[in-house]
């Protein structure tokens, strides 16, 4: 690990919670590409509605970036910034093909509720590690996955 602020996370921890927040970066950074690319490419009877809806959820998601990257560098680990090595960290799926816009919604409903499960998880997993700041910050981005999903499959019910 490189240095750091001493913050009072024992080395162990702070490259455990590294490797979480490393996920989590490379999660949001794909659920980022692919909710723009949906935002450019929706079209139908809801398009307006949801190319909005994308347009205010990549938006969040861009903006959720750079906290969680300054966060790794405050921990004294790099920011993976690379698309090879998101590719290599991510568990969602790229999209490379341009669904209906159902299927949009139905695949960023599941993704952001895999990245609300593995933040949960992540959050779980750090509890006693003394780093109530990436508690907090990931309580935040529960929250917003959480809402996002709520908003996508509310499009979905009649």
């Amino acid at each position: 690990m490189g240095e750091c602020m001493k913050l009072g996370i024992k080395d162990q921890d702070r490259e455990t919670i590294a490797q979480h927040l490393s996920k989590i970066l490379a999660d949001t950074f794909v659920l980022s590409v692919k909710t723009q690319g949906f935002h450019w490419n929706v079209k139908g009877p809801h398009f307006y509605a949801l190319h909005k809806l994308f347009e205010e959820q990549y938006d969040a998601l861009q903006d959720a970036l750079d906290p969680l990257a300054e966060r790794l560098r405050a921990l004294g680990v790099p920011a993976p910034g690379a698309i090879a090595a998101y590719a290599k960290l991510t568990s969602l799926k790229e999209q490379d093909k341009i669904p209906a816009a159902q299927a949009m919604v139905k695949e960023l409903l599941q993704d952001n509720e895999a990245l609300a499960l593995q933040i949960h998880a992540t959050i779980n997993a750090i509890e006693g590690t003394q780093d109530e700041v990436t508690a907090d910050m990931l309580t935040e981005r529960l929250e917003r996955h959480e809402k996002a999903a709520w908003m996508l499959r509310s499009t979905l019910e009649d």
